[in-house]
């Protein structure tokens, strides 16, 4: 640990970071530009995580939103959009494994002093992300119904294979909304990538009840018009981002910048978001396979788990937000050549996520049944949503340093560290202990959720002992 880590340090942090929040507060909505090399600690982490909370909670609104409204359409409707976002996410792991690579090459250069270099890596890779992005669109919609019968879907359940096929030929939104802010948090103007994502939910938020069920002249659509609210508006919010990069007066802007194809650019932008985007495929690609295991026990058992995932992704979201601003601190201080500095800024971060998980937890445990109920009506779906709600929260409070872990390695350019954590942890732990326990063993989704649990300690301890030996200090971009 650096000599900036003390624990009377680490406390004094803590009680900065108080004072910090209530006077940081005005100036992270409003975007205040401050440098993140210099400012208190604690300051920083505020004025960075309080918009890329907000950020991360309103996309994780479109989910909720879209599983309010779908599930008065029925349990298979819900199980429809539930194999959806089990096949989708692992566009998602391409897009977060971008978005690490650039985040980390913005905020390294921007730390350095390169503005100018920093708007041409994002040239490049919003470009990069046009490109990636066509190729995902087309066999997406191509092979919608087939993903869901894979996925173990039935023919219920397949026939609103719609849904996806929107979602996915609004691949380039995704990809854009999600890169764009990934852009902006490396810059350290967060709040424009906050705003983005306001615009973008607002939009679904007014779309989904008209086009799913109606109105006037507006014909119901059903599951389709979910779809369709949800591409709509993350198409707005992209519009929006873009406007605001192309102002002149932006922290990063584009206007001016060196557009020509830079092959030096290019090739570092691969090189760490290749291990980055390999790091969520292994993750997300396991949760893909935790839901193939749940799909074995039915229908009812999987819409449970379809509203427990979207309320745990919505409630944890914010600690993502906090983990993001570790990625900045560590990126812009290490180019900054202020190592311990960095440090410093992932013990505290840690902390304070350790702090909001175990909240949510005690939340999720006391009203279990009314947050599930709010999501549907029909008695199975409720007694597998608490059950699996009730346990799997619980790993979530390993959650507060793995995901603060992770976002250190990722943001000093060490996408390579996570992404073996990862494949350990949940490939060679979760998956096989958990199908051992559900089938073989014979406890059913009970063996799969403790399974996903214990994986979630372990990625801890050794997330723990890699980032003590501190190479990550030494990683360059």
């Amino acid at each position: 640990m650096g000599q900036d880590t003390t624990p009377g340090q680490q406390s004094a942090d803590l009680k900065t970071l108080v004072i910090s929040l209530l006077r940081a507060v005005p100036s992270a909505f409003r975007g205040t530009r401050a440098d993140y090399t210099k400012i208190p600690i604690p300051q920083a982490i505020v004025m960075l995580a309080i918009p890329m909370m907000l950020e991360l909670v309103m996309e994780s609104t479109f989910g909720l939103v879209d599983i309010y409204f779908v599930s008065k359409l029925g349990s298979a409707s819900i199980a429809t959009v539930g194999l959806t976002a089990a096949v989708i996410i692992l566009v998602f792991a391409i897009i977060m494994g971008f978005c690490m690579g650039t985040t980390a090459l913005v905020s390294r250069r921007i730390g350095e002093g390169k503005p100018e270099v920093a708007a041409s890596v994002a040239w490049h890779a919003i470009m990069t992300g046009v490109f990636i992005s066509i190729p995902i669109s087309l066999c997406g919609s191509l092979l919608a119904p087939n993903m869901l019968r894979w996925m173990g879907g039935s023919e219920e359940v397949v026939a609103g294979y719609m849904y996806t096929t929107i979602l996915f030929a609004g691949s380039v939104t995704i990809f854009l909304l999600f890169l764009n802010n990934a852009i902006f948090r490396g810059a350290g103007d967060a709040p424009v990538a906050m705003r983005a994502l306001w615009i973008a939910n607002l939009i679904n938020i007014v779309l989904d009840p008209l086009l799913i069920f109606g109105a006037g002249p507006i014909p119901a659509l059903g599951l389709l018009g979910a779809a369709i609210a949800t591409t709509v508006g993350r198409s707005v919010g992209v519009m929006y981002q873009l406007a605001k990069m192309f102002r002149p007066d932006a922290r990063i802007t584009l206007v001016g910048a060196d557009k020509r194809w830079n092959p030096v650019i290019f090739r570092q932008l691969l090189n760490v978001s290749t291990t980055g985007m390999l790091q969520f495929l292994v993750a997300t690609a396991a949760w893909l396979g935790v839901t193939r295991i749940v799909a074995l026990f039915g229908e009812t058992t999987l819409a449970g788990y379809t509203v427990t995932l979207r309320l745990i992704h919505f409630a944890i979201l914010p600690s993502w937000g906090v983990s993001n601003a570790a990625a900045t601190l560590v990126g812009q201080n290490l180019g900054a050549k202020k190592p311990d500095r960095a440090e410093r800024a992932v013990w505290l971060t840690g902390f304070v996520n350790v702090g909001m998980l175990s909240v949510i937890t005690i939340i999720f445990w006391s009203f279990s049944g009314p947050l599930v109920r709010f999501f549907t009506s029909e008695p199975e779906v409720i007694a597998s949503g608490i059950l699996s709600l009730k346990i799997l929260s619980t790993g979530y409070i390993f959650g507060g340093f793995s995901m603060v872990f992770a976002q250190a390695f990722n943001g000093a350019g060490d996408t390579t560290t996570p992404a073996w954590i990862n494949f350990f942890c949940y490939w060679f732990w979760q998956l096989p202990l958990g199908y051992f326990l559900a089938k073989p063993y014979g406890m059913g989704v009970i063996g799969m959720y403790g399974a996903v649990v214990s994986s979630g300690l372990i990625w801890v301890a050794v997330g723990y002992m890699f980032f003590q030996r501190g190479s990550w200090k030494e990683h360059r971009l």
